[in-house]
Parts: structure tokens; sequence; C-alpha cells
């Protein structure tokens, strides 16, 4: 024991005289030590540091531990337990509200192949240029031979953009579903902020499990100020008319005194709100005495239920001054990597196993699937694969055999039924055996009546009839 605890304060010598941080995590990736240079770098969150489990995933802005992100910025690449060196971007506050960026290059401690006893990360002096970090510049992972450009972005380049995406959002809203670089989720985030900076009434559409109502919770919470309203919640579906009715009038009554104008009421699937008190609720909200701002999600706008008389106009145009349409995830498959790379991160937090990212065989299958449940079934899927996953990345073997049952049928599309058209077949066989007459007698219709056994006339009318011979034509070549 004596030995071990000379062995220790030896290395910890060792690594003060390096003049780059350095610092040390166990097999569990609790953080153990940090060397001098690694102290003066981090500042004064350095303290708190020491005994902190890093999971690799980024955590959202506003997190109640201010220890806990930062120790999972410092958090390597799960692939490094399984005795694999990694580098990777590792950060610290700046002091000024703001972030340092630096490589850091992961080293396992203990014998290849085997559970990783201790890791040693090693961080580069210099911080890393604000231009590479605007540009997204994803070569600053060594993640792939150099002069490889991969078919798709890797684990921790998702990591980072995510990293990025939540960085820039911080201070304004907290929805992480909307992460996405798909045109339709760009137009999304941008009336999700416009939406979160005032008290306009907001209608979100999209299908089911496309995550309509988290949207909505995130507009009210990242509303300036946060958090200090009350959010009112009435599912338009399950609720009756009866308490519907009261809940509005009740609302209409101003209980909740000033902070009516900070709080929101939320109508989840409003398109299902029966005809009969879509009159009550538009003339409540558009009373003065009603300021309260109301948060609507739908299957489709509300403005085309109206112009197809299924819903009320007046209540559609109070509800609809800013509308989020959110796609089935099967229309934005570019953000599928994104999205699964979010949900497999955010289980890293409640999981003693830590998966580092995605396969390019999973990915491939996860792209190929038509996700009719939306994000719902990505992230249940995401969290059923990570359950079952053995190494630090899901592979598509882990994945439900749902998918693969999809990706096999998608290899063999079922024939289209071809349909039978009595007349049309029966047509082509008469013609058929007609021209087989005429030739056999040479052009002349009567032998050729007497091989079909017809009458000339009646042969005559049929040849008419499947239009070769005019009618009016005379005569017999035979």
């Amino acid at each position: 024991m004596a030995r071990q605890r000379v062995k220790t304060a030896e290395l910890a010598r060792l690594f003060n005289a390096i003049d780059r941080p350095v610092y040390v995590l166990d097999e569990e990736l609790v953080i153990r030590f940090l060397n001098e240079a690694c102290r003066e770098w981090l500042g004064e969150a350095a303290e708190s540091l020491v005994g902190q489990r890093c999971t690799y995933r980024t955590s959202p802005a506003g997190d109640e531990s201010a220890s806990r992100p930062l120790a999972e910025s410092l958090c390597p690449p799960p692939s490094v337990l399984s005795g694999r060196v990694a580098t990777g971007i590792v950060v610290a506050a700046d002091g000024r509200g703001g972030w340092r960026r630096r490589l850091a290059r992961f080293i396992p401690i203990g014998p290849c192949g085997e559970i990783t006893p201790a890791v040693v990360a090693l961080v580069e002096p210099g911080d890393l240029s604000p231009s590479n970090l605007a540009s997204g510049d994803e070569s600053l992972i060594e993640t792939r031979p150099h002069g490889l450009e991969p078919a798709e972005p890797t684990s921790d380049e998702l990591h980072e953009r995510i990293r990025r995406f939540r960085r820039q959002a911080a201070g304004r809203y907290r929805i992480d579903r909307l992460l996405g670089d798909s045109p339709a989720m760009r137009l999304a985030r941008a009336r999700a902020e416009l939406a979160a900076a005032g008290r306009a009434n907001v209608l979100v559409v999209g299908p089911v499990g496309s995550g309509r109502r988290h949207t909505a919770h995130g507009i009210h919470y990242a509303s300036d100020p946060p958090r200090e309203g009350t959010l009112i919640p009435v599912d338009c579906a399950v609720l009756g008319v009866e308490l519907i009715r009261s809940t509005v009038h009740a609302l209409a009554s101003n209980p909740l005194g000033d902070r009516a104008a900070r709080s929101t009421l939320l109508l989840t699937d409003v398109d299902c709100l029966p005809g009969e008190v879509q009159a009550d609720l538009a003339a409540a909200i558009s009373a003065k005495s009603f300021r309260l701002r109301v948060v609507a999600t739908a299957a489709e706008p509300l403005v085309e239920l109206a112009a197809r008389g299924e819903f009320s106009r007046a209540l559609a145009a109070l509800l609809s001054p800013i509308v989020i349409e959110l796609p089935p995830l099967a229309d934005r498959r570019e953000d599928i990597p994104l999205l699964a790379q979010l949900f497999l991160e955010e289980i890293n937090t409640e999981s003693a196993k830590q998966r580092g990212g995605f396969s390019a065989e999973a990915l491939d299958r996860l792209d190929a699937y038509h996700w009719p449940g939306n994000l719902d079934e990505l992230a249940s899927v995401v969290a059923q694969a990570c359950e079952k996953a053995e190494g630090t990345k899901v592979q598509a073997a882990d994945l439900p055999p749902r998918l693969r049952h999809a990706a096999e049928a998608a290899a063999h599309p079922r024939r289209e039924k071809q349909t039978i058209q009595l007349d049309e077949f029966l047509g082509r066989i008469e013609r058929e055996l007609i021209d087989r007459a005429l030739a056999q007698a040479k052009g002349n219709k009567t032998k050729a009546a007497s091989l079909l056994g017809l009458t000339r006339p009646r042969l005559y009318r049929r040849l008419v009839q499947l239009g070769l011979e005019d009618e009016g034509a005379a005569g017999d070549e035979g």
C-alpha cells in the first residue's frame, strides 16, 4: 500500500513537471488527477472537477450543475476504454463567458484489448483558432487516415456538432429536438427563436412523434424572463367539452393576476378540439382581459382545416400568428445521424456503459428505415440499441429486428399486381386467330370464315370491329 502511494506521488510529480495540461481518468471515467498546468487552464472550476464522472454528452445550456458540463467537456471518446488511442476536442471556460477549445490526445493505460484501468489526457498547449471553429472544421478530430474523406461523419464529429449547436443556442432556447441541418429544421429553429423572444400565439404543426409537445414546452421555458410564468396544459383530444369550457371560462377571469402576462396556455392536439367549444375559446382569447400567451399543437395547419370547413376560421387565425412546422423524420434523413447521436449521449448520462456512437452500417440501417413514429421512435430505437450493445459503438446487429426486416424488404420490393383486362386479352387472341385463318386461306374471307367456324358476314363484322377492315368494303379476294 505504501509502495502504491509512493508510485502515485511520483506520477503526480512527473505530470506536474509537464508544462501542458494533463489529467487522468479511471476506468469509470472519473477524473482522478489534474496537473498544475491543467488547473491553471481550467481556472477556479478545476477544484470541483476531481471526483466528477465524465459522460460522453454535451450538456444543454442552463444545466443545474456548473461542474458537470465542464466534466463532460473533458470526456474522451468511449473507444479509448477498449484500448484505442483517440484524439478529440476539450473545452474550458475563458473567464469572460466564452469558451476555449484545444485538441487533446487520450492514451489508455493497460493491456491492449482489455478493460482500460486508466486514461491519460494530454492537452495541446494552444487554443484552436476561432476561424476553424466557426467554419466547423471537422479535420481537427483525428478519427480517420489523412487524405480520406468518409461517406458519413464520425461519432466524434457528430458529438462536436451537437456541442456547437447547444453552445450557439445558449441563452435563446433549449429545444434539442430542433437539432438538424435540413432546410425545414433551420426554418423551424428560426421561428422557435422568434416565438421565444415575444408573446405572440404559436402553432406547432407536425405528425405524431415529431416533437410538437417538446417544442411547445421549450418555447414557454425559453421565454424572457424564463421560468417565471405558469404553463397550463389542456389536452384537447382527451378532455370533454364541459371540462374544456369550464377551464376556458376560469382562465378568462384572470386567476393568475400579474403572472398571466408571463404564463402560457398549452393546447395540445387543438385540431381535435370539439366544434361546440371552439367559439367559446375564440371569444375568450379575443377578450382584452385574457393575458395568457397561447401555444397550440396540431397535426396540420389550422388555416387549412378551416378552409375545408373542419375548424373555426376565427380560432384558426387567433392561434396561428407564428406557425412552426416539424416535418416527418423520413423527410429529414440528413438529420438522423445527429439526432441518433443526441439521444445516445442523453442515455450516456444515466448509464454506467458509455457509447461513443454508431457504426457506418448501423447509420445506414437507420437511414433506410421509414420511421412511422418519427423522433419518438428514433429515441426508443437508440435506447434499445444502447442497452444491447457490447462495445463502445452501436452496431447494426444491436438495432431492433424491424429495422433489418425493413432493409431486407426494401432490397426485394414486392412486384406490382398486374390486372388482366379480359376484353382486351380476348380481343388480342381473336385478332391472332383471324390473322392466322386469313394467312392460311391466302386472304380468302370465305375460306377463312370456314376455318374459324363462322359465316362470312359474321367474320366481316368482326374484321370491322377489330379495325382490320373498313366498313362498306365489298368483294371477296377468293
